[in-house]
């Protein structure tokens, strides 16, 4: 039998196996092993409460003596304050410690009084006093003996309020025991272990060592061994991948030409490329006059004119006769697009219709699902027949069994929602297809290579000539009144000087729900700025007077749409409240100034792109994050890094680090990023690289890999275990 697929109600009973399997998903023997300690508390790191030192990460064990709930004065929600007590010291004291949860639900229902447990944290003080903010903790057993001799680190597993750390620990030990380790199967050649100059044990002692270490040494070698196993998995995979899709699969070349739509578009523009766009278009304009299908990632930041890029890629795929489509993960921005590129076009844009345009030119569709069956129908008619030459629409374009006259290039825009297996599928279902899929969220390489590593990436540099920093400021609203007064005076003293404002809102009216996916916890939240209050109250401060101010939401016809952006970009509206519909494709360079209310709700790539609808003119922009979170929250750190930097690429390597790569590449997860047990992009980037080189440099010798069975078959049991992910094209 398989070691790692035996049932655990014969090892653990049937009661703790029906626990871990209904709050974990752990049904065998395998799963329970590759469930992971989240860290280890060594018994040295223990610290009495009177000897705690202050601005440091501590650890305690104490029972708790008083839990209250209050309401947060600024904010819908809740503080819950703990107070706990040690045993006595070397000093012969006892000590106690306050602790605050915000909207701390665990910390209610698991840290009731004579509750014992373990705290880890950062100490910090308020109102004078020694205190611990959203520290960690780990509701331990009545039977947990203090004074206990054992001083190997114990394991601290991530629990569920009715499944504590220590009966998983429990049921981790009785697992380890009953393994026949002699059968187990590990697909990591020594020869890769070997290259990296590392003691790293064998898969059967990384095992033992990550769940019951003798000390932390042996806790981090096993730890970084299956980092190892993960990414040589991984980088396998996608080389695989890689060459099979350059190698096996053909595609139709599209040569540029001199006389077409691409020629005509680059003549009509009123603006030079930048070096940036013409070294990134001579790239993918050579890939697409290949044989091989380009599969090609292209980021770069907010406003750098990735669109452009693709559009003149598309343009050349028409002039040779082909289709291209962009795909957009919303219906607004599918709008958007539709809008900017037929504008560019202009009379390119024009073909089938009568007109005095007498050169090249080509149609334009847009598919989403809220058009009229009409609509649809028309365009899915000049779809099939070829008459359209660019198709802009949303993911399901895959989905609703559109069928081309002739697809040559598939443009995925916002790469973050659109993850790695739904590429797979995509190429699947369109075999030889060009692909270019294009993100504003600057990507650390090592991310790119872990999560893009199906790609080759292109980086676009440099932003438009004109654009300006954007200085952001933290506007603290809980400090007082005057605050958000000042930000208010600010907006107005722009408008004075006939400039344009915009004020965004993570909801569009009271009843909506404010979560946003890439956003801190906090959609529970109904009192989140809204654009319908907000636009109420604008239109009553007295600095607003004279100011004419409207709103732009999602729910709002695209006609509406249409019309007040319209407006906006004339200058007729000075203040424009809306949600995220701003994020990506309006451009108006008369804006000076931004407010984001509530910032916490979005992610800090919304937050960058957001801010990088302003700075597009002459003038000097601003951005102001106005937050009514109180002091010590801990996502006042995080926006923190919005206020201090521009770099992109330094605010997604932030994000990286403080919530993983799943929350930076958002739909990603819906691939295997979200199954990384060890493996952190930023952490063990040299890990990756070095698996990387070991993986082409095997498949340069051996594309079949044949010396390397185990490993061929970890593989191969890692793609049937994401098959399902192609479900996702049929989803959405």
């Amino acid at each position: 039998m398989d070691p790692f697929n035996q049932p655990l109600a014969p090892l653990l009973g049937n009661k703790t196996a029906e626990q871990l399997a209904k709050h974990l998903g752990i049904t065998t023997t395998g799963h329970a092993l590759n469930y992971f300690p989240r860290r280890y508390i060594e018994r040295g790191e223990l610290t009495p409460i009177v000897q705690l030192p202050l601005g440091e990460q501590v650890t305690v064990i104490a029972r708790v003596q008083k839990t209250t709930v209050r309401p947060m004065q600024a904010r819908k929600g809740f503080i819950v304050n703990v107070t706990v007590s040690d045993e006595a010291s070397d000093t012969g004291l006892p000590g106690t410690l306050s602790m605050a949860f915000f909207n701390g639900y665990a910390a209610k229902d698991q840290l009731t009084p004579d509750t014992l447990a373990m705290f880890h944290g950062k100490t910090s003080t308020y109102r004078g006093e020694l205190t611990l903010t959203n520290p960690e903790f780990t509701v331990l057993p009545e039977e947990h003996d203090l004074s206990e001799a054992d001083l190997s680190p114990m394991p601290v597993y991530a629990a569920k309020a009715k499944l504590p750390s220590w009966t998983i620990r429990s049921a981790i030990e009785l697992v380890l025991d009953a393994i026949n380790w002699a059968a187990i199967s590990d697909p990591v050649p020594q020869e890769f272990l070997n290259t990296l100059n590392q003691d790293l044990p064998a898969l059967s002692v990384a095992y033992q060592h990550i769940h019951r270490p003798a000390d932390l040494g042996q806790a981090r070698a096993a730890r970084r061994r299956f980092a190892a196993q993960e990414a040589l998995i991984l980088q396998t995979l996608l080389a695989r991948r890689r060459l099979h899709n350059r190698t096996v699969i053909p595609a139709t070349p599209y040569p540029p030409t001199d006389a077409g739509v691409l020629a005509h578009l680059d003549a009509q523009l009123p603006f030079e490329l930048t070096p940036g766009q013409q070294e990134a278009g001579a790239e993918i304009a050579a890939e697409l006059n290949s044989e091989h299908p380009m599969s090609r990632l292209l980021q770069g930041e907010v406003g750098s004119g990735k669109t452009l890029v693709a559009l003149r890629a598309m343009a050349q795929v028409v002039d040779a006769g082909a289709q291209a489509v962009l795909v957009a993960p919303t219906e607004v921005l599918a709008g958007q697009h539709y809008r900017s590129i037929t504008n560019t076009l202009g009379p390119l844009a024009t073909a089938g219709q009568l007109t005095s345009w007498q050169g090249p030119a080509t149609e334009v569709v847009l598919l989403t699902g809220s058009m009229t069956t009409g609509q649809k129908q028309e365009a899915l008619l000049k779809i099939t027949t070829g008459q359209a030459g660019i198709v802009i629409a949303t993911h399901a374009i895959f989905s609703d069994h559109v069928n081309f006259a002739d697809l040559g290039l598939v443009v995925i825009d916002e790469q973050h929602r659109f993850g790695v297996d739904q590429r797979e599928a995509l190429r699947q279902a369109n075999p030889g297809v060009h692909m270019l899929v294009m993100t504003a969220t600057p990507i650390p390489r090592s991310v790119a290579m872990t999560v893009f590593g199906d790609l080759d990436v292109t980086v676009l540099y440099g932003l438009p000539s004109g654009r300006k920093p954007v200085t952001t400021y933290l506007a603290r609203m809980a400090h007082g009144p005057r605050i958000i007064q000042r930000v208010w005076e600010i907006i107005a003293e722009e408008i004075a000087a006939g400039r344009q404002a915009f004020v965004v809102c993570p909801k569009i009216d009271p009843s909506d729900t404010a979560g946003h996916e890439d956003a801190d916890d906090l959609s529970s939240d109904a009192h989140a700025a809204n654009v319908v209050d907000i636009t109420e109250t604008l239109r009553n401060v007295p600095v607003f007077a004279n100011a004419t101010i409207d709103s732009l939401h999602g729910r709002q016809d695209q006609q509406t749409q249409d019309e007040i952006m319209g407006e906006f970009v004339a200058g007729q509206i000075d203040i424009l409240v809306a949600t995220t519909i701003i994020e990506v494709g309006v451009d108006v360079p008369n804006a000076t100034v931004m407010a984001i209310l509530d910032p916490e709700y979005f992610g800090l790539s919304t937050l960058h792109q957001l801010r990088g609808r302003v700075g597009r003119g002459e003038a000097a922009a601003r951005c102001f994050l106005a937050t009514r979170l109180p002091d010590h929250h801990p996502s006042l750190d995080r926006l923190a890094i919005i206020e201090a930097t521009e770099d992109g690429f330094e605010i997604a390597k932030a994000d990286v680090e403080q919530r993983g790569e799943g929350d930076v590449l958002g739909a990603a997860q819906h691939g295997y990023a979200s199954q990384l047990k060890v493996l952190r992009v930023i952490q063990h980037a040299e890990l990756i690289n070095d698996a990387a080189s070991w993986v082409n440099q095997a498949l340069s010798a051996d594309e079949g890999l044949t010396a390397y069975p185990q490993l061929v078959a970890a593989v191969e049991e890692w793609e049937t275990a994401h098959e399902e992910s192609s479900d996702y094209l049929e989803k959405n």
